[in-house]
Parts: C-alpha cells; structure tokens; sequence
C-alpha cells in the first residue's frame, strides 16, 4: 500500500535513510539522524507537499517526498524529489511503484517541474528516474565529499505539466494572491 507518511513511521523512515548514510553517497548527510528529526521532516514538508511510505504488512519498505526546489518565489512551481527504498527491496519494483504514484499525486499541486539530485555514478537511480520520464539537464563536479571522496552531482528533471497547465497554475495562484 501506497499511503500518505504517518509520525507512527518516522521510527521505520529514520532506519532505512540511517542505512544510506553510513552506507552510501546517495545522501550527503554524514551523520545518523533520530526518529524525531524524520518527524520534524515529515511535519513540515506536508504543511503544503507530500511524504509518501510504501508499506507492506506493517513495514515500511521505501518512502518518497518532494520539497521546495528554492526559496524564491518565481521557483514556486518546482520542487526537488527524494526516494529511498530499504536496502533488502532494492531491485524489487517498490521504488518504481512509489515514486510513480508520489509524480502521480502531484498532478493535484500547482507544481510542474520535478528535479531530482543524484550523486554519481548511481546507475539504479539514473535508470529509475529516466524511466519515469526525467532527462538529464546538468552535472556539477565535485560539489560534495563523502567517505574521504569527492562527489559529482547530476541533476535529472521532467516536465509534469503542458504550457497551458502551467500558465493556469500561474493565473490561480495570482488570483489568489
């Protein structure tokens, strides 16, 4: 089941993205965080976007969310995307699934530009995402270091809406300024 993130996960979210960090570049935090940090997280981000979980008989086994993609006004309509899976599913469909349903979900938000950040070579996460319909648009060198490495970045993005869904989007969201 494809469901809207509970505080009651934040526990299952926090061990999955612990195993990331200690483990991976996929995440350039480098030191573990705690179940409130994920709610704290969570909390936030649902104010106004989504935090999906993929759950399967009570486990959590991946989650999605997108965040603000900057700060300033004119970026409103773009947002950054994140998805981890838990290290024993990887290969199993269950991100597909979930990030699927999380691009399918936002057709509801005034968003139409979805970027994602993967630290390379990641070549499951360039896979997943050109999949679903993202294309490769930038890659910024050595931009993070992890693990005593430097970390190049690439950035992937799809366009979720047409021109004149955006340009509506843009109308409303003046009209109701």
């Amino acid at each position: 089941m494809i469901r809207d993130a509970l505080l009651s996960d934040c526990p299952q979210i926090c061990s999955i993205y612990n195993y990331f960090i200690e483990n991976s570049r996929a995440t350039f935090e480098e030191r573990q965080v705690e179940p409130s940090d994920i709610a704290s997280r969570v909390v936030t981000l649902q104010k106004e976007l989504l935090w999906l979980v993929y759950e399967q008989k009570g486990e959590i086994l991946g989650y999605a969310y997108v965040s603000p993609w900057k700060g300033r006004s004119a970026y409103r309509f773009s947002v950054e995307s994140s998805i981890y899976v838990a290290h024993s599913t990887a290969g199993k469909g269950v991100g597909t699934q979930l990030y699927q349903a999380l691009l399918n979900r936002l057709q509801d938000y005034p968003i139409a530009t979805v970027i994602a950040g993967i630290a390379l070579p990641n070549p499951a996460s360039v896979a997943i995402h050109e999949r679903l319909g993202f294309h490769k648009v930038a890659e910024f060198e050595k931009v993070g270091r992890k693990f005593g490495e430097w970390v190049n970045v690439g950035y992937w993005q799809q366009q979720i809406k047409t021109e004149q869904q955006i340009d509506e989007l843009e109308q409303r969201v003046l009209e109701e300024c």
